[in-house]
């Protein structure tokens, strides 16, 4: 299952999502050893974590957390125009139709196929919710071996400026997206057919 949900608030009150804020201090903190902020020694949440934010989580059979992304508004203070802008050549693309991709966050726990499986969910589940919404740009920072990984799956994506190295080889990415994507990902073997359960839409 792949289940969204927007808002600090709505996020915590539901048991899957609390399970994402978990899992993040466990990659993020426990395992790469960021200085973020945890909230009651479980929680990975910072200052973007707010009413704006979307989360998309997959789930296992069971309804465990396996993977998680975050999306943050452009047209508002995010990740990339506050605290990275020097990873970008020009201004980044900002605007009501484009989001930027924080915490793309997989399990601990998972095997190596499981990753695979989890992260194609996830990538799946960042194009069908960008197609169902009007999103037509997502925005980005990654470890340069990651982001070569993601220009590997097949999709319209460029870089925003040279990686850094004052910023542990980060890179900016722009990621297009249009109905041609999915068709692009399933080339690569990354899209995956999924079903979105937006409780947002569920509780309007």
């Amino acid at each position: 299952m792949v289940v969204i949900r927007s808002g600090i608030e709505q996020a915590l009150s539901d048991r899957v999502f609390r399970s994402m804020f978990e899992e993040r201090k466990r990659v993020f903190v426990d395992l790469l050893g960021w200085d973020i902020p945890v909230l009651a020694g479980r929680y990975e949440i910072d200052q973007f974590d707010d009413d704006e934010a979307t989360y998309i989580v997959v789930t296992d059979e069971t309804g465990e957390h396996c993977g998680s992304a975050r999306l943050l508004r452009t047209d508002r203070p995010h990740i990339l125009d506050t605290i990275f802008p020097y990873l970008c050549d020009d201004i980044p693309p900002a605007g009501p139709r484009v989001r930027e991709i924080t915490r793309f966050c997989l399990a601990r726990r998972l095997k190596a196929r499981e990753r695979l499986a989890t992260r194609n969910r996830l990538v799946s589940a960042l194009v069908e919710h960008a197609l169902c919404n009007g999103i037509t740009t997502y925005t980005g920072v990654a470890e340069w071996a990651w982001f070569q990984q993601i220009l590997a799956f097949g999709w319209q994506c460029l870089p925003l400026g040279m990686p850094s190295s004052a910023a542990r080889g980060l890179s900016a990415m722009q990621i297009e997206i249009s109905p041609a994507t999915p068709g692009l990902l399933r080339q690569s073997g990354i899209f995956t057919p999924i079903q979105l359960m937006d409780l947002d839409r569920a509780a309007a």
